[in-house]
């Protein structure tokens, strides 16, 4: 892995700036530069001229000498270090990074042609849905999609948004009372009574595995008060996600002219569910046990979804079929961190489809590790302290889901060129930032290993004999 860095010393409201100002253009990749800029005002102020001149001196030169402990050099990263004199110009102070022969590779697709990275042999026409769309979970980038637009009916794939809403607006531990008018909904059930009382979390459970309907009813009247009611708020996280194809009528999925999706918004509200850790969770889960109505009875779940036996990697999501909407299909999987949602709508060949969609997606994209938990030491002066510097690192790491055989990854350290003490252990001090073809793709706060404190000012001769004078 190949990554290319620079660091930016800022002025305090240059490093307040969100925006990174770029200071090459993107064609200019050989050399990156570290500038420098310096406070004179403030450290006219503080120390006077002589000490300025002594303080910027000493700075570059511990620049110099710390520079190769300045950047974090990862398993996967090379790179050689080459000096000339900061004072003569500070542009002329450059690390040489070794270059990437590959470029950033389009992925963009349709049902007529194919993305030349991968191997893997993927047919758009075997795709038996209407409409499909296979997307990388975490950007949401679309890898592939047909017809991923078409308003269509979703039937119970309707059910992931009904379990987010439910997640977002309710504790999983309330016991719920099941009202009269959850009972006897037609489709799929778990037969609920009236009266019944259940915990949220078992009633999502049998929301996602056995797709009940009367348990989305449940549901729905508790946290929204009402079956439209609670549609009015799907309606409302459906706008906030940005949905322009979707509308909800109700909580599980039965046919109305108004209860529509794409597959394009339904895979927008999948990544969006697949980030709750208990909805990953519960549609994970094979098989599951939950009481009945209160007596020594359990009701067994069992997950409709056979991609959770049949796929490596397979987390669940949700299955879907009404004689209108036809067979519709929401899957996801994860392999070494990448995770890649699947989904289509009106699929006699549902299960097929999914397969190949998420080969399809496997094969395009790699989770890289930039940097690890306190992987990175940056040495910084600290001027007026009790120490001459602290060292800096992250305390999150950094990694990142790139399209494989993608172009050089580079790295930009925005921090002061020196700190005025005290500093403390702990205090932001900075920040790197990884961009991948001008684009932000990972950050990580930089934190002072160690404090440093304020050193105590020391009166010179002059000055105390001067004092018993005044």
């Amino acid at each position: 892995m190949l990554f290319k860095h620079k660091i930016n010393f800022k002025n305090k409201q240059q490093f307040d700036k969100s925006n990174i100002k770029r200071t090459k253009k993107a064609s200019d990749k050989k050399l990156f530069k570290i500038f420098i800029k310096t406070s004179e005002q403030a450290s006219e102020k503080y120390y006077g001229k002589t000490i300025k001149k002594a303080a910027v001196t000493a700075v570059a030169l511990i620049l110099c000498l710390s520079t190769t402990s300045a950047f974090a050099e990862s398993a996967n990263t090379f790179y050689s270090n080459n000096y000339r004199d900061a004072d003569a110009n500070p542009s002329d102070i450059f690390l040489t990074s070794l270059k990437s022969n590959t470029s950033y590779a389009n992925l963009s697709a349709n049902t007529s042609s194919t993305s030349n990275v991968s191997n893997t042999v993927f047919s758009p026409a075997s795709v038996s849905a209407r409409s499909a769309v296979v997307i990388e979970a975490s950007t949401g980038k679309v890898i592939w999609s047909k017809n991923a637009d078409e308003r269509l009916p979703m039937a119970s794939t309707t059910k992931i948004m009904t379990a987010l809403v439910a997640l977002e607006n309710c504790d999983i531990d309330k016991i719920v009372e099941v009202s009269p008018q959850a009972v006897g909904i037609e489709g799929s059930s778990i037969y609920l009574y009236s009266g019944e009382k259940l915990s949220m979390e078992n009633l999502l459970y049998a929301l996602l595995l056995e797709s009940a309907n009367d348990a989305a009813a449940a549901i729905a009247i508790e946290v929204g008060g009402s079956i439209e009611n609670f549609a009015e708020m799907m309606n409302a996280k459906a706008e906030e996600l940005g949905l322009e194809n979707t509308h909800f009528k109700n909580p599980h999925g039965l046919d109305d002219p108004e209860h529509y999706t794409s597959a394009s918004d339904l895979a927008k509200i999948a990544a969006c569910a697949l980030k709750n850790s208990k909805f990953k969770e519960i549609v994970s889960t094979y098989k599951k046990t939950i009481p009945l109505n209160e007596t020594e009875g359990v009701r067994l779940l069992i997950n409709h979804n056979k991609m959770l036996k049949n796929y490596d990697g397979a987390i669940g999501m949700k299955t879907g079929y009404t004689k209108k909407s036809g067979r519709c299909l929401v899957s996801a999987a994860e392999r070494d961190n990448v995770q890649i949602i699947a989904v289509t709508l009106d699929a006699p060949n549902d299960w097929q489809d999914h397969k190949s969609m998420l080969d399809y997606g496997f094969s395009l994209f790699e989770c890289r590790v930039l940097c690890a938990q306190d992987e990175l030491r940056i040495t910084h002066p600290v001027v007026g302290g009790t120490d001459s510097y602290t060292v800096l690192t992250n305390k999150q790491p950094v990694s990142v889901i790139v399209p494989k055989n993608s172009g050089e990854i580079e790295s930009t350290i925005e921090l002061f060129r020196f700190s005025y003490a005290p500093v403390s252990q702990n205090q932001v001090l900075g920040k790197i930032i990884y961009t991948l073809d001008g684009e932000i793709v990972g950050e990580s706060e930089l934190y002072a290993i160690f404090g440093v404190n304020k050193a105590l000012y020391k009166s010179s001769l002059w000055e105390k004999i001067t004092s018993i004078f005044k």
